[in-house]
């Protein structure tokens, strides 16, 4: 299934990348034969095609196929990928080399692991200028300062210094970003770019592609999960599920009137941006709060001088038995410092925080410890949140036990749980790695219910997962709460993710609260600047989908 662009007045234009009848191979075994089967598609200069599906859909498969970066226990079995011409799949590895870069480059979904930790920012991108060029030190040297000024990186000399551990999430993507268009390549592949990022970075980094895009002519094959992302920048979509191409067009088509069924439940599933009506004022005992929290950092200077840097100053919250409380705001906005002071998995410097009636800011850990579970955790990332090395009732078990219960009375929870969260019981056997990411999480929240913990606090626990599983976990939280009472504290970059669970939401912005309120209230009316540009960089709204 091809996605067919229109020809120009004078020729029919010619793609810079085709894939005709692609398919990857699995390792026997598995729950399929391919992870990619009989994919076609192509792309003009100029244009960006979206590849959207589930995790598991064979999309970033495909990508490292087209760059040669395919893992060694897979393999291409079937089709032909052809760039500007030439085909990859019977290429060298040397001709690979020399390709990646100058005629394609990738930007990747997680900058930390696509960048070396212990060469500069400047050293990784003279790297693949030198490989790929005769230019001089010098040339090379103006020509990154050059591209880290284009991508918008502030103070080019001292970035072209750093290590990538010294910048921010958006500022490492843009260095990626940078290393992927130097060279302006004819492709640029972009897996994921912006699925960890604020929505305002997230704004800034698409548009920066757009720019660098026109700018250079480069056709765009742009990988994601999220349909507003797709609904801003695409030009032709391509839906993929369990290795196989189900649907493609032109994005007003696909995203408006949808052929699959499939893609139907695809954008079915993308929360919207308008709350539903608010609540009722909760009025039931307030679980979990903070009151003038704040928390200060020192260090000091190459002078050996001290300095104080303030991440948090004056922060208040405050959650009650069955409520959600949304915290919002960019990347250091101080959103994830708050709810470790709350949590207590850093130390606030200053304010006070309670328990249900325990004030805990100050409590040593010997008489914290016993009051744990009241107030349990869901991370971001699952795979660090379950050991690797203990099955997952171990995991489950052992958290049960440290708060007084039997091992006979934490079996039986580990397995009432399990049905909670949708698995099968003997799926407490095996192991974090033979799940998928949707599973992990329904097991971090499972093993965080074992503890019988009276708030949930939730920390970006949905941001990476694709938008089917997100609405599962999602629908999971709201039904365990119903059933629970429980509070839940969700932080939070996604603003159509708070607009459809959050009672309540709570705005930072460099360290403050600036605005908060009952949710509906607060995105149709709100009073600051910020959260109006805050609400404004979401990503564009779904055309509404047309009956069958």
């Amino acid at each position: 299934m091809g996605v067919v662009a229109a020809d120009s007045p004078d020729s029919t234009p010619v793609p810079v990348l085709s894939i005709r009848d692609l398919s990857v191979s699995l390792p026997p075994g598995g729950d399929r034969v391919h992870a990619v089967h009989r994919v076609s598609l192509s792309i003009l200069p100029g244009q960006t095609l979206c590849v959207v599906g589930e995790s598991g859909s064979g999309k970033s498969v495909m990508a490292t196929t087209v760059m040669g970066l395919l893992a060694k226990e897979l393999q291409a079995s079937g089709g032909d990928i052809v760039l500007q011409g030439e085909s990859l799949l019977g290429a060298s590895a040397a001709r690979l080399r020399a390709l990646r870069g100058r005629n394609m480059g990738m930007v990747f979904q997680e900058p930390m692991t696509a960048l070396n930790p212990v060469m500069t920012c400047g050293d990784q991108v003279d790297e693949l200028l030198s490989t790929h060029t005769d230019w001089s030190f010098g040339q090379r040297r103006a020509e990154i300062l050059r591209i880290f000024e284009r991508v918008r990186l502030p103070d080019p000399e001292r970035m072209l210094r750093s290590y990538p551990h010294q910048l921010s999430g958006g500022q490492r993507q843009r260095i990626v970003i940078a290393m992927a268009v130097v060279l302006k390549p004819a492709l640029i592949i972009c897996d994921e770019p912006t699925t960890a990022l604020d929505v305002t970075t997230q704004k800034e980094i698409l548009r920066l592609i757009a720019d660098l895009q026109r700018e250079q002519g480069s056709a765009v094959l742009f990988i994601t999960h999220d349909m507003g992302v797709v609904a801003e920048i695409a030009d032709e979509v391509l839906v993929m599920n369990q290795g196989e191409a189900v649907e493609s067009g032109p994005c007003e088509q696909v995203l408006r009137r949808p052929k699959a069924e499939y893609t139907r439940q695809l954008l079915s599933a993308v929360p919207g941006m308008n709350p539903p009506a608010a609540k009722p004022a909760f009025t039931g005992p307030v679980l979990l709060s903070g009151q003038g929290v704040g928390k200060t950092y020192g260090s000091r200077d190459w002078m050996g001088r001290n300095r104080a840097t303030a991440a948090l100053q004056n922060a208040h919250v405050a959650v009650h038995a069955g409520e959600t409380v949304g915290v919002v705001g960019e990347s250091g906005s101080g959103k994830s410092t708050f709810a470790r002071c709350l949590i207590r998995l850093i130390d606030p410097t200053e304010g006070q925080v309670h328990w249900g009636g325990h004030e805990v800011a100050t409590l040593p850990e010997s008489r914290l410890r016993p009051l744990r579970n009241q107030v349990q955790v869901v991370f971001q990332d699952p795979n660090r949140s379950l050991n690797p090395r203990r099955t997952v009732g171990q995991s489950m078990v052992e958290g049960a036990m440290n708060f007084g219960q039997s091992r006979a009375e934490a079996e039986a929870l580990a397995a009432e749980l399990m049905a909670q969260v949708r698995l099968p019981v003997e799926a407490l056997q095996r192991y974090p790695s033979q799940f998928s990411g949707g599973q992990r999480q329904r097991l971090a929240i499972a093993r965080a219910l074992a503890c019988r913990p009276q708030v949930l606090v939730a920390d970006e626990a949905v941001s990476a997962l694709d938008v089917s599983v997100q609405a599962q976990i999602l629908n999971l939280l709201r039904e365990i709460q119903g059933r629970l009472g429980l509070g839940l504290l969700f932080i939070t970059h996604d603003l159509r993710v708070a607009a459809q669970l959050c009672d309540r939401v709570v705005v930072m912005h460099q360290g403050h609260i600036v605005e908060e309120g009952p949710t509906a209230q607060l995105y149709a009316h709100p009073q600051q600047d910020y959260t109006r540009r805050l609400l404004d960089a979401a990503p564009a709204a779904l055309p509404p989908l047309e009956a069958v």
